[in-house]
């Protein structure tokens, strides 16, 4: 076998030389091609494929509301005092417990003893007693006084036998009317009394369910100080919403609105607007500040799902329409004073069609349109609006 012989060095140098300019050569055949094809792009843009985002024009209800925060509050409520001083002696109730109207609810052993009670029945029989025997002298001191007038008309007695027997029925009468005064003295205090002991027995003034108890037996109260409990009807429910300054003008009594709650997702409770309050609520609209409102609807809460301090994300609906031919809130522009505005409409073929379109109802979402569109229809998107709904799209695609 003959010897292999290697190369030298002034052939490895014509390889290296070789190769360089091959690639020397792909790469500007690239750089032409890549030139030549953004050339071609500018001189025949209409050969460049475009894809055109459209949106499909449905029937869909809609509603433009006006949107506020609130918390839900109990409509109607009882805070239960004492009307008398003493000492619980016992509490009937707890809370949570629903009671009906009359119920009694806590015993109290008043101030009043009933030592007085008695004192004042003894002291009524007396004056009674002492008004009967009075009321004889004055019968008595009433016939002297007829007897002795006939004998003056006679001139068969005296002017001062005449004289003493009209003051005796006078003064008669004068003890009698003072006994009456006493004896109604004593029975204005008497009724009081009664009506004192009635009060140790607290009763419910409404139906509804005992939400909160601060009564427990031994406690001292003071009359007309103490508030032992609150009675609230749970079924029905109010919604106090703060309402921003621009918005309240746009509300009206008995209006539809309704809300959703966190604990409940999914569900929503409407009623009927019942009041807007005339003052700012809490600090706001001083100095500068938003003015806020509050308005008050009511709710049905037959189940007793909804409780008091709830947070209430609240819709005041200001209009509606339902099946109407909707598209992406996006695509509305400022229309003109008759509601108009122009919307590119896609055929099947491709061909673009401007069209002009009256506007109705609109919300975040979506916008009503009222004519100019038919359903089924497809929108052109802007490029501004298919560039943000891409990402979306995206996100929503299966992968």
């Amino acid at each position: 076998m003959a010897d292999q012989i290697a190369p030298s060095g002034d052939d490895r140098r014509r390889t290296l030389a070789r190769r360089g300019w091959s690639a020397l050569a792909l790469v500007l055949v690239i750089a032409a091609g890549v030139a030549g094809w953004y050339g071609y792009r500018q001189r025949h843009p209409q050969a460049v494929p475009v894809r055109l985002e459209s949106v499909i024009a449905e029937r869909s209800d809609i509603e433009q509301v006006v949107n506020a925060t609130g918390n839900v509050a109990m409509q109607n409520y009882v805070d239960v005092g004492t009307k008398v001083s003493g000492q619980i002696s016992d509490v009937y109730v707890g809370i949570g417990e629903t009671v009906k109207e009359g119920k009694l609810l806590v015993a109290v052993s008043p101030v009043v003893q009933a030592g007085r009670v008695e004192n004042n029945r003894a002291q009524m029989a007396r004056l009674k007693a002492e008004l009967a025997g009075q009321n004889a002298q004055l019968d008595f001191a009433q016939l002297q006084f007829q007897r002795q007038t006939q004998l003056k008309a006679e001139n068969a007695t005296r002017e001062e036998t005449y004289e003493s027997s009209r003051m005796g029925m006078y003064s008669a009468a004068a003890k009698v009317d003072a006994i009456n005064a006493q004896i109604q003295q004593l029975d204005a205090a008497m009724k009081e009394d009664e009506a004192i002991q009635k009060q140790t027995r607290i009763v419910a003034p409404i139906s509804g369910t005992v939400v909160a108890l601060s009564a427990r037996v031994g406690q001292t109260l003071s009359a007309n100080q103490d508030v032992l409990m609150r009675i609230a009807d749970l079924s029905k429910m109010s919604v106090q919403a703060r309402v921003a300054e621009e918005d309240v003008t746009r509300l009206h009594k008995g209006m539809t609105a309704y809300f959703t709650t966190p604990g409940y997702p999914g569900k929503r409770w409407a009623g009927k607007l019942r009041q807007i309050m005339l003052l700012p609520a809490d600090d706001s609209g001083r100095q500068g500040k938003r003015a806020f409102y509050t308005v008050l609807f009511d709710v049905a809460n037959p189940s007793r799902e909804l409780m008091a301090g709830m947070t209430a994300d609240v819709f005041f609906v200001l209009d509606k329409a339902e099946r109407a031919i909707t598209i992406p809130a996006a695509l509305v522009v400022k229309p003109d004073n008759k509601g108009m505005q122009k919307l590119k409409v896609l055929h099947a073929g491709g061909k673009l069609e401007t069209r002009d379109v009256r506007i109705g109802l609109r919300n975040a979402d979506k916008a009503q349109v009222l004519t100019g569109l038919a359903e089924g229809e497809q929108v052109l998107l802007p490029a501004s609006v298919a560039s943000s709904q891409q990402p979306q799209q995206q996100r929503d695609s299966p992968r």
